[in-house]
């Protein structure tokens, strides 16, 4: 009896040591994948403030809240059972799907940018969304919330892509870590960045002379950078939109774009070998935006030309006036 229960607690132990290596495996999995995101990362975090730049002081936190469930909700409940079930039955979709959704962010990178240009530009967007009403506020976190789809889609199949090896119940486990770490992370450095203003100026008022001179100035530096990540919000969607384009037509076949780009990158990577990862990455960078703005540029005209757009402008210069 005594024997049978010591080799019965040996395979409890044994068990164990598999369960917690496989927790293990897990884990670094998941801090793979996501170190893999990384770029399409700091992308989402840097569009997401765009969104709030503006708005009352009182709604930027819940505004980010209901963003963060929105994008998490995104994550759990359609990307990742999709991007799973679309890599057992039919693995090739995914890539179109993704260049649909680069399609997406470079026509709103580029109809922002025209915007930037005064083409098409309606100035009653221009007041904070919380003085144009909750209509208005609903709008802008719904918007933000489509724009994270895409960002969130590319994350989570590059994600996905890293750990393809593994058995499907660990690629879910994994997906689902990445998803909630990722969430988390973006989210709160958002929300990080857009109440430094309110730490600055809780700072400015305790009475050391040196807390009181570094809350003035996060006081006074915020609105120039919440204005410059606006900016790189922006061309973070035509990055982004012009990267999933330009490696999805290679991987569909279409070899010119792609190849004329990675030969760049090694011209100017070869420049100063130092730095010859920085150097590639800013000129993969440089020619993803620009195809993004290309295309995004050429959607706008099409859909410019669609009934769905001829009223957006009417409807436009109806309040215009």
């Amino acid at each position: 009896m005594a024997a049978g229960l010591a080799a019965l607690l040996d395979d409890i132990a044994a068990l164990a040591r598999i369960a917690a290596a496989s927790v293990d495996d897990i884990g670094g999995a998941a801090g793979r994948a996501g170190a893999k995101a990384a770029g399409v990362i700091v992308d989402d975090a840097a569009v997401t403030p765009r969104y709030v730049t503006g708005v009352d002081p009182s709604r930027e936190l819940p505004m980010i809240k209901t963003i963060a469930i929105g994008s998490l909700r995104n994550k759990l409940l359609f990307i990742v059972p999709a991007i799973l079930l679309l890599s057992i039955f039919v693995p090739w979709l995914l890539t179109p799907i993704l260049m649909l959704g680069g399609c997406y962010l470079s026509y709103e990178g580029a109809h922002k940018v025209l915007e930037w240009l005064g083409v098409g530009h309606d100035a009653s967007h221009d007041a904070p969304a919380v003085e144009r009403g909750p209509e208005a506020e609903k709008k802008v976190t719904s918007g933000a919330i489509r724009t994270d789809f895409i960002l969130s889609a590319e994350i989570m199949v590059i994600a996905l892509n890293e750990v393809s090896e593994e058995p499907l119940l660990s690629r879910a486990i994994i997906l689902v870590v990445v998803a909630l770490g990722i969430t988390a992370l973006i989210y709160g450095a958002v929300a990080l960045i857009v109440k430094m203003d309110d730490i600055g100026l809780g700072l400015a008022q305790r009475e050391g002379e040196g807390a009181q001179r570094f809350g003035r100035g996060l006081v006074a530096a915020m609105p120039i950078v919440l204005r410059t990540l606006t900016i790189v919000g922006v061309v973070a969607m035509l990055w982004v939109g012009g990267h999933i384009l330009l490696v999805g037509m290679d991987d569909l076949g279409f070899h010119p774009i792609y190849e004329f780009v990675h030969h760049a990158e090694e011209v100017v990577a070869g420049l100063v070998p130092a730095i010859a990862g920085v150097l590639a990455w800013l000129t993969n960078t440089f020619f993803s935006a620009v195809l993004g703005l290309a295309v995004g540029l050429a959607l706008v005209g099409v859909v410019s030309l669609l009934p769905i757009g001829k009223k957006h402008d009417d409807h436009a210069g109806t309040e215009a006036h």
